[in-house]
């Protein structure tokens, strides 16, 4: 249990690089490329959004990352 530990530690980026590669691959081929876009889209848009409210900010201010301002 150690040795996986350690593996762990020392591949992180590698291992949840790799296992997102693979689910990114079977989506892709289960949806098709568009479909499969669009599932990962929501899903990053889901963890910004989730982000901002575990960090406790408030919506408007994430809405003013991501959008360019505008005329108020």
């Amino acid at each position: 249990m150690d040795f996986l530990w350690e593996l762990w530690l020392q591949h992180r980026g590698k291992i949840i690089g790799g296992i997102l590669g693979l689910l990114i691959g079977i989506v892709i081929i289960v949806f098709g490329f568009f479909k499969a876009l669009f599932v990962i889209i929501c899903t990053i848009l889901g963890y910004y959004i989730g982000k901002s409210t575990d960090n406790k900010e408030k919506f408007r201010d994430f809405l003013d990352k991501i959008l360019p301002p505008g005329n108020r």
